[in-house]
């Protein structure tokens, strides 16, 4: 049963879109769109307590190590943040990234992979394939690092994956896909059955941005839409998602698809919650249970 916390904190959600919606929020170009956006979340994240922030350029790309004083100093989680593939930033999932990490005892590698409109489609899995190299480049060794992503992140962890393991190249010891987008063609029931109740995702805006970053490609195209892709191969993958999602189709047929394919794969449906609630942190005590539940996974898997 949801947290009484929880019932508060998605009627706030509701009524901050309503308000963005009056503002003409989603009416703004893409940049001025990406600034209220880490704007807002600079008022809302915190980083856990002893975390230390250092940038870097991997070919090109800006990105942050996250670490805490548990950080063990050889194994890496390869955080790819949500946001259509066109929004979003470190400024608004560096708390969210660095909370896993702290839960697992395990560093972070946050990159800025590009975003659409700019770069499409295949731009953002040319980047996380290249940050990954840079890894093994460093010394890193591949049982050594986690993929993780929240919503187009998630897709983005299984379709650099995919491309790895076509190349046959090693692969990272897990995936943890929060809420992930990986439908792209938006045919699963729950984008119908859960529009009325998604805090603040609309139909209408998911699939604006499918075509965005898709670009001249099919959405069907595996590594646009992995659910449709030959997941045969991959290490093993935890799925979190909400019931109050308009994507908990996809975290289903993610699921249903890799266990198809013989991959281990591991579902949590949250009740009554909605799209990357884990972002809320210590807001909410599902958030902090489910930031548990991936940092237990992670700990498993590398046996840290």
């Amino acid at each position: 049963m949801p947290s009484f916390q929880s019932y508060f904190f998605e009627k706030a959600i509701k009524l901050s879109v309503k308000r963005a919606a009056k503002k003409g929020v989603h009416q703004k170009g893409i940049e001025e769109q990406r600034e209220l956006l880490d704007a807002a979340a600079s008022k809302i994240g915190r980083l856990p307590k002893e975390c230390q922030v250092d940038s870097l350029r991997i070919e090109g790309v800006y990105a942050e190590w996250l670490t805490t004083g548990t950080s063990l100093p050889d194994k890496v989680i390869l955080y790819l943040h949500g946001g259509g593939y066109a929004l979003c930033s470190a400024n608004t999932h560096r708390p969210l990234a660095a909370r896993i990490g702290k839960e697992a005892g395990v560093k972070i590698l946050f990159p800025e992979y590009r975003l659409a409109p700019e770069h499409p489609f295949p731009a953002a899995i040319e980047d996380a394939v290249n940050v990954f190299h840079w890894l093994l480049k460093q010394g890193y060794e591949s049982k050594d690092i986690i993929f993780a992503g929240d919503s187009a992140g998630g897709g983005l962890c299984l379709a650099t994956a995919l491309v790895l393991r076509d190349q046959n190249e090693p692969l990272p010891a897990g995936i943890v896909c929060l809420s992930p987008w990986v439908d792209l063609t938006s045919s699963g029931e729950s984008y119908q059955k859960n529009g009325e109740v998604d805090p603040y995702l609309s139909v209408r805006a998911v699939k604006e941005a499918a075509r965005i970053y898709a670009g001249t490609e099919s959405l069907a195209h595996p590594l646009i839409s992995p659910v449709f892709a030959d997941l045969t191969g991959l290490p093993p993958i935890l799925i979190q998602s909400g019931t109050h999602e308009i994507l908990q189709s996809d975290a289903l047929s993610l699921a249903a698809k890799a266990k198809a394919d013989g991959v281990n794969v591991s579902l949590k449906v949250w009740d009554g919650m909605w799209h990357v609630w884990q972002i809320s942190g210590d807001h909410l005590p599902e958030a902090r249970r489910a930031t548990r539940e991936i940092g237990q996974f992670i700990k498993r898997i590398m046996k840290a």
